[in-house]
């Protein structure tokens, strides 16, 4: 594409060079450069992409955006200087790719909790209706019936074009994105055109990156404030940062609840761990998902899908087909009685969520164990709440490895464990291997006993010092329930 119309939106200080140059693709990790392609220098926490400038040029770059000029400017190179190159890599690469997110419906749905499941529930209830459908998500990315294996919620602005470009191609109608809040800060959304943002909830998460909840909420709230006119903005109401997230939205503003008064209503009528019946506009529906945070995925893809115009009675009748995202309360019996969950509860809010599901569902004398373990190099603050919550919901609690990461496993126990009461130490074991602790739940439930490991949910790998280890919780859940 002709550098010209590569920058048309974006905001430039100066130029330096020939602006009719013919790029043959965009970067910003120098290590990919080729002949005739342009580069643009990210400053990020722990790169400043203009130390890569001289490396990039050398491998054949021909056009340099940066926000720095160059001590040196080389003549057969073309020079951009902004004050934002994160943002400006947002628009040229729309730009790039011909601007697809305007020639598909692109939903985005933003919260800290149940993006995945919404997403990918969507995906399930509109190809269920006919319609070619793509999705990007934390599992997986989908371009119609193609799936390519996910390595972020929400991918660079490159990855993220490229496949609405794929999925526009194939005559998809439809996309269902998961936006996180990493991706809104870092203006990997940006010049998306959005026709529905949803958010879900906001609870204690990222703030190893936000800093505090305030500059976490507002990150999400930004989201909203960017939508177009001609978009919905739908919002869980039953959380209380809803009616912030509207505030500024220039979007149509619509509302969804299970307690409090909006536009699209439900009530949970029964459940068990095989699903629940949910009354929705009126209609009692019988559902193969379970929880009340799964409610709420369900009433969300149900507005959704009425706010796009599709048929209620039909709608209803597709989401009793629908069934639950890998990994998230997924429920595994043995013959001998044990039940065995699988859940992607990460944060002190959803597992809060999920233990108190399982403890509405089962009877008193029924065991509940817990398996989980944190996160290394992530939020420290949410480590002693989730393991005083999973103490005082669970019969018992073991203590684990997640993904240490660069950080040593007994360090992240020792936050886990801090200032806990004797009483819920006396629940705990802390067993450090995975596998052994899962193991370990196993031999210590009997029939009828229910067993949830969690944090993990559908990864296949551990990440400790920086190797990715294969490591399959349901794997290890299918192994020891002995029902392979």
């Amino acid at each position: 594409m002709i550098l010209n119309k590569l920058l048309d939106n974006v905001e430039v200080i100066k130029t330096f060079g020939d602006l009719r140059v013919n790029v043959s693709s965009i970067h910003f990790d120098s290590r990919k450069v080729k002949e005739n392609d342009l580069f643009i220098a990210l400053v990020g926490a722990n790169k400043d992409g203009n130390s890569y400038i001289d490396k990039a040029i050398s491998l054949g770059a021909k056009v340099i955006v940066c926000s720095k000029k160059p001590e040196i400017l080389l003549d057969n190179i073309t020079y951009i200087l902004s004050n934002d190159t994160h943002k400006v890599l947002a628009i040229i690469s729309s730009n790039f790719y011909d601007n697809p997110s305007k020639k598909i419906r692109l939903i985005g749905v933003t919260g800290t909790n149940g993006k995945t499941s919404v997403v990918n529930l969507l995906y399930q209830l509109f190809t269920s209706l006919n319609y070619k459908c793509g999705m990007i998500s934390t599992i997986e990315n989908i371009i119609d019936t193609e799936r390519y294996l996910s390595t972020y919620t929400t991918p660079d602005p490159l990855q993220i074009n490229a496949l609405l470009y794929k999925m526009v191609e194939s005559k998809c109608l439809y996309c269902f994105m998961e936006v996180s809040s990493h991706a809104i800060d870092q203006k990997r959304i940006s010049y998306l055109n959005f026709k529905l943002g949803v958010f879900t909830n906001i609870s204690h998460d990222h703030l190893d990156y936000h800093k505090n909840l305030r500059n976490y909420i507002n990150t999400k709230k930004s989201f909203f404030d960017n939508l177009g006119k001609n978009s919905f903005a739908l919002v869980n109401k039953d959380d209380k940062q809803a009616l912030v997230m509207l505030q500024n939205s220039k979007a149509s503003h619509y509302t969804f609840s299970l307690k409090t008064a909006s536009d699209f209503k439900c009530k949970i009528i029964e459940h068990d761990f095989n699903g629940m019946m949910l009354r929705i506009d009126n209609n009692n529906v019988w559902v193969k998902l379970v929880g009340e945070f799964n409610a709420y995925n369900i009433l969300a893809v149900y507005s959704i899908a009425i706010l796009l115009k599709q048929d209620s009675k039909e709608i209803l009748k597709l989401v009793s087909l629908l069934s639950s995202t890998e990994g998230r309360f997924q429920t595994f019996k043995s013959n001998d009685g044990v039940t065995a969950i699988l859940d992607y509860a990460h944060t002190d809010d959803a597992l809060d969520n999920v233990i108190s599901t399982i403890n509405l569902i089962k009877n008193k004398k029924q065991k509940l164990i817990t398996v989980f373990g944190c996160g290394g190099d992530r939020d420290k603050l949410k480590r002693s709440k989730m393991t005083r919550l999973a103490c005082y919901l669970s019969s018992k609690v073991i203590l684990t490895s997640d993904n240490p990461r660069s950080e040593d496993i007994e360090n992240i126990i020792s936050d886990m464990v801090f200032g806990l009461e004797n009483e819920y130490l006396m629940k705990t074991i802390i067993i450090h291997d995975r596998k052994q602790a899962i193991k370990t739940a196993f031999s210590l439930a009997n029939e009828g006993d229910v067993i949830l490991v969690a944090g993990k949910g559908h990864e296949k790998f551990q990440e400790i010092k920086g190797e990715k280890t294969p490591f399959d919780d349901k794997e290890q859940i299918l192994n020891f329930l002995n029902i392979n």
